[in-house]
């Protein structure tokens, strides 16, 4: 690994020091606010208001869990590690935020539980590792070997969750406390700092690498993680239903959505390129490429309704090629029109891609050849 990620694409002019001084001046006003309520408790004013709170935390769990998401999805689709930790670090902060949702008294539950008030700290802390881990750099072995452990980082992940609820509902262990404990106590207090330590860590990698002259994404995400930081010390330091407690909800609401914005006004195509490692963006791989298209579908389509090419089309698509595919190891790229890419490397294990795309190739006219079989006049697929 590197001392830092690196550039994924062709690099935009430094930021000048007058706007990084802003910004950094921007970012550190939560934080100045927080100290001035902490430092003068009579401006700390107290609002309970549990529907806004339990609407609230849910709202933000959805925005981080659909992000979690589309960069899951990314990763899938690029082998790219980073994204991958990327999108576990969300993932962590919105499943354990759904739970802390279930501590709002009167909404879910009766009465303030220990276990998901705790919830919110426990899943910044798991978040915050997988930060700090997504800002290493990744070479191509490296990258496949993490890619390979996906499903048992996410299984370990939904596993941890689940079993955190269960014990918060049981009450069992030192979660069998009759209410909440303060936020200034030593689990809240662990919780923080380790928090602040791997989002610091992540926040210096993020802005040390070039900017990307197409995407903001690494300077989006040093300030959703800046922010991140600046939640996990407010949740210390807050006092419940107070000012300085509803502070860390709006700033983790803030950090996800500077990310949801500055993805959603990227290429939709490459929406996520800011964050490729440096082998997934330039880096060179050895495929096997599947082009399949169907003979005469100009004529069928100009001879037929279009509800009637539209569902020839899905029949192909969604029944008859993508479990194949699957099957093989390949990864659809791209359907255009009546054509279709798929991509064959060596991230997947077994065979050779080479094999598995003849196999593929082979496959797919048998099946797609008995679809055609049994729809007399519709095209046939042609494969290479």
């Amino acid at each position: 690994m590197s001392a830092g990620p690196r550039a994924t694409g062709p690099a935009a002019p430094p930021l000048g020091a007058g706007r990084v001084l802003f910004t950094g001046l921007i970012l550190l006003i939560p934080l100045a606010g927080l100290f001035l309520l902490v430092a003068r408790p009579e401006l700390d004013a107290a609002w309970e208001h549990q529907p806004s709170h339990f609407w609230l935390v849910l709202a933000v769990g959805a925005i981080n869990a659909a992000l979690a998401w589309a960069v899951g999805a990314a990763a899938r689709l690029r082998g790219d590690a980073r994204l991958l930790l990327v999108a576990l670090s969300f993932f962590a902060a919105a499943g354990f935020l759904a739970l802390h949702a279930l501590a709002t008294p009167g909404v879910l539950l009766e009465a303030s539980n220990t276990g998901f008030a705790l919830a919110t700290p426990v899943g910044l802390a798991i978040a915050s590792v997988f930060a700090a881990w997504s800002s290493l750099d990744f070479d191509a072995e490296r990258s496949a070997r993490l890619m390979r452990r996906a499903p048992w980082l996410v299984g370990g992940l939904v596993a941890a969750m689940a079993a955190w609820a269960a014990v918060s509902l049981l009450r069992l262990g030192p979660l069998d406390a009759a209410a909440p404990p303060e936020r200034t106590t030593v689990p809240f207090a662990v919780l923080g700092v380790v928090s602040l330590v791997f989002y610091s860590i992540a926040v210096v990698r993020y802005l040390r690498v070039p900017r990307h002259s197409a995407s903001p994404l690494p300077l989006a995400l040093a300030a959703a993680f800046t922010l991140l930081a600046e939640a996990s010390i407010a949740i210390v330091l807050g006092r419940n239903w107070h000012m300085s407690w509803w502070e860390w909800h709006v700033l983790m609401l803030a950090a996800f959505v500077i990310i949801a914005v500055t993805a959603q006004r990227s290429w939709r195509e490459e929406r996520w390129a800011g964050l490729y490692s440096l082998d997934t963006a330039a880096g060179e791989r050895e495929v096997s490429v599947l082009f399949a298209d169907l003979e005469g579908f100009t004529r069928f389509s100009e001879a037929h309704d279009p509800a009637e090419v539209t569902a020839m089309l899905n029949t192909y698509f969604t029944e008859a090629i993508p479990p194949l595919v699957e099957r093989f190891g390949g990864r659809i790229d791209r359907i255009i029109g009546d054509a279709i890419m798929v991509v064959f490397d060596s991230r997947a294990a077994g065979e050779p891609h080479a094999r598995r795309a003849a196999g593929a190739a082979l496959a797919l006219q048998e099946a797609t050849g008995a679809v055609a079989v049994a729809h007399p006049g519709w095209p046939r697929f042609r494969v290479g």
